[in-house]
C-alpha cells in the first residue's frame, strides 16, 4: 500500500512551532467568536443546574436541539483540546493512569481530559488551565455502537463525570449502491434496507423517552421538523459553496478556513445561527469569486485532503502554496455537509428522515464502495491534481478500507500519498518530516501526472 508511518525522532523547527494558519474569512473568525460565546452560555446553563449532554459524532443530536438540551459533540471538543495544544498533557495522564498510550484520540481526548485534577482551575494570572476553562460535567454520554472500543471509552467518561452513559444502535447496510450521493436527499427509502429505517426509528424513540425521563422536557416533533429544515437551509449553503469552489480557477479559498467555518456550525445545526452562518459563508465566498480573487495567485495544483483535520498543526496546509502553488482546496468537511445530510421532505416523517440522514453516516465516511466511489467522484468535479490522506493508526473507523480507496483513486488517475498521523495528538506529529513527505509528494507524483495530463488534452 506503501504507506507511511510518521518518525516523531526529530524535533519540530523552532520556526514551524511558532507557525499558525493564516485564516482570511469574516465567517471563519465570526465562526470562532460565536463559538465561545455560545460555550461561555452552555457553561452558565449548566452551572445553574440544566442536564448536558456530550455526545459522538454520529448520535443524532438533531433530537437534543429540538428538546432543547444543551450539549457538545465529542469531536468537536477533542479539536478544540488539539487546537489548544492540551493533548499532550492529557494523553500523558492516561499512560500515567496505566490507559493503554495508543487509544483512539478523538474518542479519548474528553476521558483523559476528565483525569486532570486542574482542568477547572487557574493559573495566578487568571488564565484557565483547561481549554476554554475545561469541560462542564455532562450528565448524559451518548455513543452509538460503531466501534468495539468506543462505547467503553464513553462508559469510562462517563463514570469519572457521573453522568448516565447511553448507547445506540448500529446496524449494517446490506446494499451498496455507489451513487447514495444521489439518492440521499430524496430517495433514502430507495438508498437504505426498510427494515433498517425502521429499527432505526424506533431507536429514537426511545432515545426520546429516555431524555424525557431525563431532563424531564418534552418532545415535540414540530420543533423537529423545524430544526430538520433549517438544516436543510444550512447542508444547501455548504452544497452551493463546494461546487462553487470547484468551478473556480483558481479557487477563492483553501480548507484552512472551510474546515474551520464548516465545521463549528455543523455542530450546531438545526439553530437559526448554524443557518445564518452557512448563508454569510456562501455570500462571503461568491463575493470572492465574482471578483476573480485567489486565495493562491500563483496556484497550479489543487489538493485533495482526505482524512480528520490536523486540528494541532492548521498551518501545515499553507507550506506547499508559495513553493508549488499547490493548494489544499478540498475537505470531507464542507463536501460531506454538501452530499450525506440534506434530507427533503421532512413533514412527510420527520423521525424517519433524520433516522435516513444518520444510519448511513458511518457508510458513507468509512465503508468502502461507499467512499471509495464519493471520493473518486469529488476528485473528478474538483479537477484534483493530488490526494493526501491521512490515516489514524489508532481508530478502526477511519482506517476506512484505506487500501480501497487509494486503489480507486489511482485507478482513476489521481496520485495518491497515505500515512499514518493523528488528528488531536502533537506527540505523533512532526511538522518537518511530513511536509518533506508532502514535498517529494507533489515534485514526484503531482506535477508529472498533472504534465502527463495536460500533454494529452
Amino acid at each position: 500500500m506503501n504507506e507511511v508511518k510518521q518518525s516523531s525522532a526529530a524535533p519540530i523547527s523552532e520556526e514551524r512551532s511558532k507557525s499558525k494558519a493564516v485564516k482570511k474569512l469574516k465567517a471563519t473568525a465570526a465562526a470562532s467568536a460565536h463559538q465561545k460565546e455560545w460555550f461561555s452560555e452552555l457553561k452558565k446553563r449548566v452551572s445553574d443546574g440544566e442536564e448536558f449532554g456530550y455526545l459522538n459524532a454520529d448520535v443524532p443530536m438533531e433530537i437534543l436541539c429540538a428538546m432543547d438540551i444543551p450539549f457538545v459533540v465529542n469531536q468537536w471538543w477533542a479539536a478544540i483540546c488539539g487546537a489548544k495544544r492540551m493533548t499532550k498533557k492529557y494523553f500523558g495522564l492516561l499512560r500515567d493512569a496505566n490507559y493503554r498510550d495508543d487509544l483512539c484520540s478523538y474518542c479519548a481526548t474528553a476521558f483523559a481530559e476528565s483525569l486532570d485534577p486542574d482542568d477547572h482551575k487557574f493559573d495566578a494570572e487568571g488564565h484557565p488551565l483547561g481549554p476554554w476553562g475545561g469541560l462542564p460535567d455532562p450528565t448524559i454520554a451518548i455513543t452509538r455502537l460503531t466501534c468495539d472500543c468506543q462505547s467503553k471509552i464513553f462508559e469510562l467518561f462517563a463514570k469519572n463525570h457521573n453522568a448516565d452513559f447511553y448507547v445506540m444502535e448500529n446496524t449494517i447496510a446490506r446494499k451498496t449502491p455507489l451513487n447514495w450521493y444521489e439518492l440521499a436527499p430524496d430517495h433514502w427509502e430507495e438508498l437504505y434496507d426498510k427494515d433498517r429505517l425502521d429499527l432505526a426509528v424506533e431507536d429514537l424513540k426511545r432515545l426520546i423517552a429516555f431524555l424525557e425521563w431525563k431532563t424531564g422536557k418534552q418532545f415535540d416533533i414540530n420543533k423537529l421538523e423545524h430544526v430538520m429544515n433549517l438544516i436543510n437551509r444550512q447542508e444547501g449553503y455548504y452544497k452551493k459553496i463546494r461546487d462553487l469552489i470547484a468551478a473556480c480557477h483558481p479557487v477563492p479559498v483553501t480548507v484552512v478556513d472551510t474546515i474551520n467555518a464548516v465545521m463549528q456550525a455543523q455542530w450546531q445545526r438545526g439553530t437559526q445561527w448554524a443557518a445564518d452562518h452557512a448563508e454569510s459563508l456562501y455570500y462571503e465566498i461568491k463575493e470572492l469569486a465574482d471578483k476573480g480573487e485567489a486565495a493562491v495567485p500563483n496556484e497550479k495544483y489543487r489538493l485533495m485532503w482526505i482524512g480528520r483535520g490536523i486540528w494541532h498543526d492548521f498551518s501545515f496546509y499553507q507550506n506547499f502554496e508559495k513553493k508549488y502553488g499547490a493548494v489544499f482546496m478540498w475537505s470531507m468537511y464542507l463536501a460531506m455537509g454538501a452530499d450525506a445530510y440534506i434530507r427533503n421532505h421532512v413533514a412527510d416523517d420527520p423521525l424517519r428522515a433524520l433516522a435516513a440522514r444518520y444510519i448511513g453516516m458511518e457508510d458513507f465516511l468509512h465503508m468502502p464502495p461507499w467512499n471509495s466511489s464519493w471520493y473518486v467522484q469529488q476528485a473528478k468535479q474538483n479537477d484534483i491534481d493530488g490526494v493526501v490522506y491521512m490515516v489514524p493508526g489508532n481508530c478502526m473507523q477511519a482506517v476506512e478500507g484505506s487500501y480501497f480507496i487509494k486503489k480507486a483513486l489511482e485507478e482513476a488517475g489521481f496520485p495518491v500519498l497515505i500515512f499514518q498521523a493523528d488528528p488531536v495528538d502533537p506527540r505523533k506529529w512532526n511538522a518537518d518530516t511530513m511536509t518533506d513527505l508532502v514535498d517529494k509528494f507533489i515534485e514526484q507524483q503531482v506535477i508529472p501526472s498533472a504534465e502527463k495530463r495536460k500533454a494529452k488534452q
